[in-house]
């Protein structure tokens, strides 16, 4: 009898296991799998050519949704990293955002392709001349400029990679690897 129900224990473990995997494998593409990690107001250092740059990610499509909306302003040298799965053609709109912003899309490679003025409310959007943007640096208006950068500079991709990990993401799943020597720190 004590076998029996043993064996039955066994079983109801095993279609738990099975059901946990089957949900796991189900789940939505468009939503990245997160493990314990830094919340969405963490910043994280970023390179982008010779400028250091203090951004947040937005990852998960809530998190996309919000960026940097309802904010008053935005320090010099921050911005909001927006991270995709698969590289396409990118829109971004201001609603609910008060603060003037630079809207630069890249590359799967990070390479900077285009930046756009975004004014405060304008629900008309930016959309990306690319269909092959997979990362999306939004900071303030006229920042890419002071920091000398245009199309053709380099967002160092390890960076993106760590705090995708700090934040509990695998750089896999957005197709980002650490390829590049790792960052110097400043002092």
């Amino acid at each position: 009898m004590n076998s029996v129900k043993g064996n039955g224990k066994i079983v109801g473990f095993a279609i738990a296991i099975i059901v946990t995997l089957l949900t796991v494998g189900c789940r939505d593409e468009g939503e990245p799998i997160r493990s314990e990690g830094l919340g969405f107001d963490s910043w994280f250092p970023l390179h982008l050519g010779e400028t250091v740059l203090q951004v947040q990610l937005a990852v998960t499509p809530e998190e996309k949704a919000k960026g940097l909306m309802f904010r008053e302003k935005l320090a010099e040298d921050h911005g909001m990293l927006f991270a995709f799965q698969d590289p396409g053609p990118q829109r971004f709109w201001m609603r609910n955002t008060r603060i003037p912003l630079d809207i630069g899309y890249f590359s799967p490679d990070g390479v900077l392709k285009e930046i756009h003025a975004a004014q405060p409310f304008d629900e008309s959007g930016c959309p990306s001349r690319s269909d092959n943007i997979k990362i999306v640096l939004e900071l303030n208006q006229g920042a890419f400029r002071t920091a000398k950068q245009s199309p053709g500079a380099q967002l160092n991709l390890n960076d993106i990679a760590e705090a995708l990990e700090k934040r509990g993401f695998s750089p896999e799943q957005f197709g980002i690897k650490k390829s590049q020597p790792p960052s110097e720190p400043s002092e």
